[in-house]
Parts: C-alpha cells; sequence; structure tokens
C-alpha cells in the first residue's frame, strides 16, 4: 500500500525549458518520485509551478502546430504555439504539455487536479 501523506512540490520555470519543466511535473504528479511508488494507486502529491510565463521558448518552438480535430469532414483545425499562447495563456500550455505525457487512461483527469500553474 502506499504511502498517503501529502506531498507538495514547487517548480520554478524561470528561464527552463517547457519540456523540461513539463517531464519533471509529470513525473511527480504521477508518483514515480516516491520511493512508494505503485502503478495502480494514486499519490497525493500536488505541483506548483511559478512563473510560467519567463519559461525560455525559441522563435522555431512557437511554429509547432497543435491540430484538433472537430468531428466534421475536412474539420480538422491547426493553430501555432504562438498563437494557442496568445489566445489561452501559458497555465494552458502547460496543462496540455502535461496532460499529453501522463497515461491516456481514467486516473489521467485525477492527477491533473493536482497541478497548479501560476504566471
Amino acid at each position: 500500500m502506499a504511502n498517503t501523506t501529502k506531498k507538495e512540490y514547487t517548480i520554478d520555470a524561470t528561464g527552463k525549458k517547457l519540456g523540461r519543466v513539463a517531464t519533471q511535473a509529470a513525473l511527480m504528479l504521477r508518483g514515480k518520485m516516491e520511493a512508494s511508488f505503485v502503478p495502480h494507486e494514486l499519490p497525493e502529491v500536488y505541483v506548483h509551478i511559478t512563473n510560467a510565463s519567463k519559461i525560455s521558448i525559441d522563435a522555431k518552438k512557437l511554429n509547432k502546430e497543435y491540430a484538433r480535430y472537430t468531428g466534421y469532414p475536412g474539420g480538422i483545425l491547426k493553430e501555432k504555439r504562438g498563437r494557442f499562447i496568445e489566445r489561452k495563456g501559458y497555465k494552458a500550455l502547460f496543462e496540455k504539455t502535461i496532460q499529453g505525457m501522463l497515461s491516456r487512461n481514467r486516473t489521467r483527469g485525477e492527477i491533473m487536479k493536482h497541478l497548479t500553474v501560476s504566471e
């Protein structure tokens, strides 16, 4: 049985790359930083990311495209990362990146509730 004590981690994103911070946060949220890691149990781990708007993003990386499908024929919508940040902000960017790094199962939604991002 996993340790049920609540742990909180804070990551300062100032000057760091998006992927490095997101990978570190995903590992912590999943509980893999704990010695009592059990794959089938949700850990009581909370991660706070501060200074999200101060991350280091190259101009080349701002051209990465995110695609989504509306469900209609010809309904693929593409949006560049720069536009995504303008529209939704850095908080949504971190949530989208970290969510993509977690397992696609029923626990992903519960794990994402333990993440807070402040710009």
